[in-house]
């Protein structure tokens, strides 16, 4: 979809106590990273506007995305965000709503196909007072609503709006009816909360799972032919052969199937997607590099990795000698214990490809869990 998400995450939220609310985990991750993945599949095009001081939580809770600096106000970080935004449509959404649901969202790009202003909202149910200590009076509920986020927006209509606007607006909502926009009202969730207050988190870690623990399994399988040389590299380990594994990388096939597996964990491809075999920048490049790449992306995302199990298929050369080496350097590259890594081999029984020793296969097993 041709739209972006603008994630205003710029505020210190005293509120809540503690460290900014955005950058505070909940469920494994911070609440930030959890606003993200609302959008996966969903927005081309990811901005969030931040405090210049949390860049670096910004870049491993956001990576990928175009970091913007908010300003004093909301006002100024969503006109900020706006600048950066290139898609004719934009998602602007408060990093306090991590637990959006995905329908919310898709009902606020579904109205943008008929106006240039959309927003979630709860019609209000409960009885209205007015008052402090005491009553002092009522307000009739009717036609009044409960304001969410995401609020969606013709990119060029909103970015003039905040451009025409004094500021002080409570959302951009209000900034876009200032400038005569239409806003569509979408149906909300109840479960589309705003984390403001400190019990608001432990409302966020039951509606994000975090009573229970989150585990994905991620499988690889790979093939490399032998050709010309002296050793093979397996699972990070130059190990003595009179002939070597042909790949566009070093070849590698013990640790393209480990990172492939943590791809596949984490529903985020294979090695082809982050490193094109058509790129000559990859050519010869040590396998290791894909391997911590896709452990890097792992913690990024809030994973923590649960175990890598790799078992290589050939006749020769032999691994037994060389796994306790191979299960250290996987531990290092990927920067877990080295408990949690199994390097095992087995063969055909000389049938197939591998029993020929024309070359050697591979597959892995990974498991991340949060």
């Amino acid at each position: 979809m041709d739209v972006a998400v603008l994630i205003v995450a710029a505020g210190r939220g005293t509120r809540a106590g503690g460290a900014p609310k955005q950058w505070r985990a909940v469920a494994g991750r911070p609440v930030l990273s959890h606003a993200l993945a609302a959008f996966d599949g969903i927005a081309s095009e990811v901005v969030v506007a931040i405090h210049p001081d949390d860049r670096a939580l910004a870049r491993a809770a956001a990576p990928g995305a175009v970091l913007v600096e908010g300003g004093a106000s909301r006002d100024a970080s969503v006109a900020a965000g706006l600048a950066a935004v290139t898609a004719p449509r934009v998602l602007i959404h408060d990093a306090a709503r991590a637990t959006v649901p995905r329908a919310v969202i898709e009902r606020v790009v579904a109205a943008l196909d008929h106006g240039p202003a959309a927003a979630p909202a709860l019609k209000i149910t409960d009885a209205l007072w007015r008052g402090d200590d005491i009553v002092e009076g009522t307000q009739a509920r009717e036609g009044l609503w409960r304001a969410q986020t995401p609020q969606g927006f013709h990119t060029d209509a909103i970015r003039a709006a905040h451009a025409a606007h004094p500021g002080g607006a409570a959302d951009d909502v209000e900034v876009a009816r200032a400038a005569g926009l239409t806003v569509r009202i979408v149906e909300g969730d109840e479960r589309n909360i705003k984390i403001t207050t400190a019990g608001d988190f432990a409302r966020a870690e039951a509606l994000l799972g975090g009573s229970g623990m989150d585990v994905r399994v991620g499988n690889g399988f790979d093939v490399h032919r032998f050709g010309p040389g002296d050793h093979a590299m397996l699972c990070g380990v130059a190990v003595p052969h009179d002939r070597g594994l042909q790949g566009h990388s070093d070849a590698d096939v013990g640790l393209h199937v480990l990172a492939d597996a943590l791809y596949g964990a984490m529903a985020e491809g294979d090695i082809g997607r982050h490193f094109p075999p058509s790129d000559p920048r990859w050519k010869g490049e040590p396998s290791e590099t894909f391997l911590r790449h896709a452990a890097d992306l792992a913690r990024a995302k809030g994973w923590r990795i649960g175990n890598l199990d790799v078992t290589l298929i050939c006749e020769r050369p032999k691994v037994g000698p060389h796994a306790e080496a191979m299960r250290a350097e996987v531990a290092r590259i990927a920067d877990v214990d080295v408990a949690r890594v199994s390097v095992k081999a087995t063969t055909t029984e000389r049938l197939g490809f591998a029993g020929r020793e024309e070359g050697i296969a591979a597959q892995a097993t990974a498991t991340v869990l949060r």
